[in-house]
């Protein structure tokens, strides 16, 4: 063999560990993107198990408030749904959109509870749901770093799998569509952690 079939043999190996770098990384930067999103559904699930102990500890005191207290209920069960099924398939863009609008949904019923508890001050003196709206305040916090965290992953994957090289092989691997952000659909109110104060 001589320099020159030396010369394409190096580079045909060089080459080909430079595509298998490719594909490692979309795999690493994939996952790392599906771990950012379990850390989302353990801060969601935890905010959708003080939900219901949040409405059955304001039931007492706002029986006329029947409608506000069942909306956060339904846009809490939709908003499992919705979870559940993203959890499934972090990476599939229609059902982290209909999560993200869920969990609006989910927030803005929120604010509306949070609106009518205001109006009771022997409700906002109520020590059980000063201590669960302090927990969904710290867990509001804990949701919004965990998104940012799995809109880094995805930013950062997407950048990659977008950009040259990798473009032309990221379809061939199995990483045809991009990751899609997880984006709350009133995400201008979510900028902060929502107030419930007794």
């Amino acid at each position: 063999m001589g320099s020159t079939g030396l010369i394409v043999l190096v580079t045909i190996a060089a080459l080909l560990f430079y595509i298998i770098s490719i594909f490692n990384k979309l795999v690493s930067l994939k996952n790392h993107s599906e771990n950012a999103f379990a850390q989302i559904e353990i801060q969601l699930k935890r905010r959708h198990d003080l939900v219901p102990n949040l409405v059955e500890s304001a039931r007492a005191y706002l029986n006329h408030e029947r409608e506000t207290l069942e909306a956060v209920i339904s846009a809490r069960n939709t908003a499992i749904s919705d979870l559940k099924t993203a959890a499934r398939n972090p990476t599939n863009a229609a059902a982290i959109d209909k999560l993200g609008r869920a969990e609006g949904f989910l927030n803005n019923a929120l604010s509306r509870l949070n609106m009518v508890i205001e109006a009771y001050p022997e409700l906002k003196a109520n020590q059980t749901l000063a201590e669960l709206s302090e927990e969904l305040n710290s867990t509001e916090n804990r949701v919004a770093f965990a998104r940012q965290a799995f809109n880094d992953c995805v930013t950062i994957y997407n950048i990659y799998k977008q950009s040259f090289p990798p473009v032309f092989l990221a379809g061939l691997f199995g990483h045809r569509a991009n990751a899609k952000l997880l984006e709350f659909s009133d995400s201008e109110t979510l900028q902060v952690a929502p107030q419930i104060e007794f």
